[in-house]
């Protein structure tokens, strides 16, 4: 009776939508396949370019690559790193202040740190220095939102484009005045947006709850709206910064206690197939995962449990799910498919042929972390 009982709950677990056959024989976290995985792509999205170079679209996708050539030292990586920073001569976009156009510097820091040459990241210091020295003001759009508000990183977005660039600045160059400018501006960001009840972030204004003069945008179901892959910019700028800063720097616990409260809130609204959907407090409106924000979520748990920050027992089953689904968004050709088109809220249609670059650098930035795990 025993034996037959234990036969039904074996079969009940295989038989769930949650499990795969995958995960039952480990072979999606072989190294091997994950190597196989990121290479594909890779490889599938550079044969299919999009945007500018510049775009804050491409600085995710060679985030990822960066992450990706680390992870498997492939030269023909490296390569596309290095040509798309000549393409672009080494240059940011040309806002002064928009955080997305200083997205891409990321990536220049990196290779400079392997190539040691210095044109790579001369024209980000100029760039950053005259941020620095310039009043700002604010743009027609914020000013629509509210009045008066002088916060430079006003969306939620701006929190992977930014403060990485900055940070990593500071670090390579040792200078604390671009740490401490990140610092200022990221604040600014967290205390605009950062909702500490349900530990998310609203976008921008129009979806943060309790603002004078504003009325919120709600959910279908009443609740608020918290875009899935906000969050996910913002949970992977938070991994991005802590790598970086020094274990005694005077404000890390600030990013780290952020960063485990958001852990912890997107570990419990995970969904069954592993992924989380566009729109986080309203998933019944969203039946597909979405593609870009679960790479995110991904790519910051891993690393938190494999740099001691989150405890493994706890997360470890929550990355293993989401790899597990992340996996079945990759066509074989190596196409990233389920990623929620551009925008600013959970509001776009888009399906398994849907793809984006951001989308393939969340997944390259999820396998080089998972590859890392320890199970």
């Amino acid at each position: 009776m025993r034996k037959n009982i234990l036969a039904i709950l074996i079969l009940t677990v295989i038989c769930s939508p949650a499990f795969s056959r995958d995960q039952a024989n480990n072979k999606i976290f072989k190294k091997s396949y994950i190597i196989k995985a990121l290479k594909k792509a890779t490889f599938w999205q550079l044969k299919h370019p999009k945007h500018r170079l510049y775009d804050w679209t491409n600085s995710a996708f060679y985030a990822g690559v960066v992450a990706a050539y680390e992870t498997t030292g492939s030269k023909k990586m490296y390569k596309a790193l290095v040509e798309m920073g000549d393409a672009n001569q080494w240059k940011a976009g040309p806002r002064p202040f928009h955080a997305d156009d200083y997205a891409i510097c990321q990536t220049y820091i990196d290779v400079y740190r392997i190539a040691k040459d210095k044109r790579m990241i001369e024209p980000t210091i100029e760039k950053v220095d005259k941020f620095m020295a310039t009043p700002y003001e604010p743009y027609p759009f914020q000013e629509e939102i509210k009045k008066g508000d002088k916060t430079v990183w006003w969306w939620c977005d701006a929190l992977f484009m930014g403060p990485p660039t900055l940070v990593k600045l500071g670090i390579t160059l040792n200078k604390d005045k671009y740490l401490k400018l990140n610092d200022k501006l990221f604040k600014e960001c967290y205390d605009l947006l950062y909702d500490k009840e349900e530990r998310l972030y609203a976008r921008d204004l129009r979806y943060k709850w309790g603002v004078e003069g504003i009325e919120p945008i709600k959910e279908a179901n009443g609740k608020k709206i918290f875009w899935s892959r906000g969050n996910g910019w913002v949970m992977g700028g938070l991994v991005r910064i802590l790598k970086e800063l020094p274990k005694d720097y005077p404000l890390r616990n600030f990013y780290i206690n952020n960063y485990k409260e958001m852990a912890e809130k997107i570990a419990s609204i995970q969904q069954p197939d592993g992924l989380w959907r566009a729109s986080l407090l309203d998933p019944g409106s969203y039946p597909g995962g979405e593609g870009s924000g679960s790479g995110f979520y991904c790519y910051a748990l891993a690393w938190g449990i494999n740099n001691g920050i989150l405890d493994k027992a706890t997360y470890l089953p929550v990355v293993e799910r989401a790899w597990a689904g992340l996996t079945k968004l990759q066509k074989k050709n190596g196409m990233v498919g389920w990623v929620q088109p551009i925008g600013a809220d959970p509001k776009k249609n888009f399906s398994p042929e849907s793809w984006e670059v951001y989308g393939t650098g969340a997944f390259l930035l999820a396998g080089s972390e998972v590859i890392k795990l320890k199970r």
